[in-house]
């Protein structure tokens, strides 16, 4: 049964994650601005949400797919970059894209073969990757229009709510989600997903931000320095679906308990990263209990940026963009190549609904889905 977490608790804690930049932004007024990003094939207009806070740290929204299309943020010097991928408009979203910044869902990741079963009955999923269903299927959360809410309150904050019904790419009962961005005055970005259920079901929300801290279409992440709070993360085969074991880090490629580049390890002879093409592996979080934890801290020495992850949920999907291929242009025109960017996925395990070790996903009637992930930023010398 997924925990149902006290989200003011959650909130509160939060603060005390709190930190400053060493070098902040330039000054802006904190709030949301609203634009029209594109329309949909149909005429449905889709809206640009810009959150500032009161640093100068900017994140933009859409109410396609839930996305994070924008992050800005300042280096060591104060100079702003976009630190994640993605597109100028509308209609690169809805073309050739891995998910940028987007909310994914019902089941975030891999279920094998696309199916589950739930209370004796069996589900049958879209199959999208390979022999798989992956991230919802082939019309998952990323790829539908939500509502959108503008929250008055300080700092500024933007609700997106959406109704997933009963049988939706096979997922059993009317999920009713809400995910609300919060930007807060120590520029860290909260997401706060909640969801409740009229039948069994299963759920595994996440944010898909591919993040840069050099800078959106900068170049490799290689020389990024990365630190993930696993002791343990869970193997897979060749179809990318966890064995079931929860297998230690140590004497591996997979070990980041100590600051690491992010591409010194990557290209050993090693079957795991072979089968991922690099990193695209699940990490089981150390923790003492609920709340939020520190999964994961990246370094890029050339900027000074700073990304910690905090989060509620027990896994972290690190992935390195193995299959970005220069192919896709996107910001400005950049070219994004083979692993120019990582993602941070904050999670419960692949395949959960499939291995009754790894911590449950199931949602029942009368229980609430609430999951906090933060993306806090700051800059070192």
């Amino acid at each position: 049964m997924i925990r149902a977490q006290c989200l003011s608790v959650l909130l509160g804690l939060a603060l005390t994650v709190a930190g400053t930049f060493a070098a902040g932004g330039p000054s802006a007024k904190p709030g949301i601005r609203t634009r029209i990003f594109g329309r949909m094939p149909d005429g449905e207009v889709i809206r640009l949400y810009t959150l500032t806070s009161p640093k100068g740290m900017q994140v933009g929204i859409i109410n396609y797919g839930a996305r994070i299309v924008s992050i800005v943020v300042p280096d060591r010097h104060g100079k702003m970059a976009d630190v994640v991928l993605g597109f100028d408009d509308l209609q690169g979203y809805l073309g050739k894209d891995p998910f940028f910044g987007a909310t994914v869902g019902r089941y975030a990741n891999r279920i094998a073969k696309g199916r589950f079963k739930l209370d004796g009955v069996e589900y049958k999923l879209p199959i999208n990757d390979g022999p798989n269903s992956l991230h919802g299927g082939i019309k998952g959360f990323d790829k539908r229009v939500w509502k959108a809410h503008e929250l008055s309150q300080t700092p500024p904050a933007l609700e997106l709510t959406y109704l997933s019904k009963d049988g939706e790419e096979g997922y059993p009962g009317n999920l009713s989600v809400k995910v609300v961005y919060r930007l807060t005055n120590d520029n860290a970005l909260h997401i706060e997903y909640t969801a409740t259920t009229d039948k069994d079901t299963v759920i595994n929300m996440t944010n898909h931000s591919y993040f840069n801290l050099s800078g959106q279409g900068s170049g490799n992440i290689l020389n990024e320095i990365l630190m993930i709070n696993a002791d343990r993360f869970t193997p897979i085969d060749a179809t990318m679906i966890p064995t079931g074991e929860l297998r230690s880090v140590a004497g591996t490629p997979f070990d980041f308990l100590k600051p690491t580049p992010i591409g010194a390890r990557i290209n050993e002879n090693n079957q795991q990263l072979k089968f991922a093409k690099g990193y695209d592996d699940n990490f089981v979080l150390n923790r003492k209990g609920p709340g939020l934890v520190l999964a994961a801290r990246v370094v890029d020495p050339q900027s000074g940026r700073v990304l910690e992850t905090w989060t509620t949920q027990p896994g972290v999907q690190f992935y390195t963009s193995n299959f970005l291929d220069g192919s896709i242009r996107g910001k400005d025109g950049k070219v994004y190549g083979y692993r120019s960017a990582f993602t941070l996925e904050t999670q419960h395990f692949p395949d959960s609904p499939n291995h009754p070790n790894f911590p449950s996903t199931e949602l029942k009637p009368g229980q609430t889905y609430q999951e906090v992930t933060i993306y806090k930023f700051s800059t070192i010398r």
